[in-house]
């Protein structure tokens, strides 16, 4: 299994199922950097609160997923599938079609989530567990775009002026200009930047995350995952209402967004993922990464 940084899974999901990162880039006071091992969350935030700062992002080079595959299929892999965040937000799934040729696409199957973050993330962590389950690659590629389809990504900015800079704001751009008090509530739509309402509050755009996503839930047997960038207090809040909305989660992650994702979406974000179960379960298995 290979991923993109942006999947943001936990460190000890990703040493259990033996999933390969590449790393996306961020470009930083002049140098770039590999996300989580050059330039961290931290440093983002930091930046973008800091005037005349500038924080642009890159994808992976073709080579970096060259080295990837090759590393897994000398390790003794018959087949890799590699799953990534939407193509519509970064040009990082055409990186790893570029290096799938070099590689050979016989060998490499690629996944577009047409997601970010845990969006994306939940996607891998399908198609590793059917890996795992000894699913040939055809179904373990089939199990990461089911889940990917399934799952929904809703989050809340303190400006869309980040999503603007870096030209992700898609259709939520009708947004820009609208009065300073009006808190947009947006969703990943088929690998967009959507608008999904328009809120007076930042209380009150909490409060539509934890509804909606309790009505992407479905029922018992979700996974959810709640993502914010400096701003732990309003993430420790969304995901204690969101254990309250939601019965029977079956695994809950809590992390910040890592330095591309969260160069987007600037200081004060947060969000939440929900994977719905495509079957009852037959118990649950709560699990929280912070």
């Amino acid at each position: 299994m290979v991923t993109d940084s942006t999947a943001y899974l936990p460190p000890d999901v990703v040493a259990d199922y033996g999933i390969e990162v590449v790393p996306c880039y961020v470009v930083l006071a002049g140098r770039s950097g590999r996300e989580g091992e050059d330039v961290t969350p931290e440093d983002v935030a930091r930046a973008l609160t800091s005037r005349g700062q500038k924080v642009s992002t890159s994808r992976p080079t073709p080579g970096d997923f060259v080295a990837a595959y090759r590393r897994l299929l000398a390790a003794g892999a018959d087949r890799v599938v590699s799953v990534h965040l939407s193509a519509d937000l970064s040009g990082t799934w055409d990186a790893a079609r570029l290096a799938a040729a070099q590689v050979g696409e016989h060998l490499v199957t690629l996944v577009d989530s047409r997601s970010t973050a845990m969006g994306t993330g939940f996607a891998v962590l399908a198609a590793a567990r059917a890996a795992a389950g000894g699913s040939a690659a055809p179904d373990v590629a089939a199990a990461a775009n089911d889940t990917a389809a399934r799952t929904r990504t809703l989050f809340v900015v303190d400006t869309l002026e980040h999503l603007r800079r870096g030209g992700r704001i898609g259709a939520a751009a009708s947004l820009l200009g609208t009065a300073l008090a009006v808190k947009p509530v947006l969703h990943v739509v088929d690998g967009q930047v959507v608008p999904l309402e328009r809120v007076r509050t930042s209380a009150r755009a909490l409060s539509r995350l934890v509804q909606r996503a309790a009505e992407a839930a479905g029922g018992p047997g979700a996974a959810v995952a709640v993502h914010h960038l400096a701003a732990p207090q309003r993430a420790e809040r969304l995901a204690a209402e969101l254990r309250q909305a939601i019965p029977g989660i079956r695994e809950f992650h809590v992390s910040e967004l890592g330095a591309v994702v969260g160069a987007h979406v600037g200081p004060g974000a947060v969000g939440v993922v929900v994977a719905p179960a495509d079957e009852p379960p037959a118990g649950g298995d709560e699990h929280a990464e912070d």
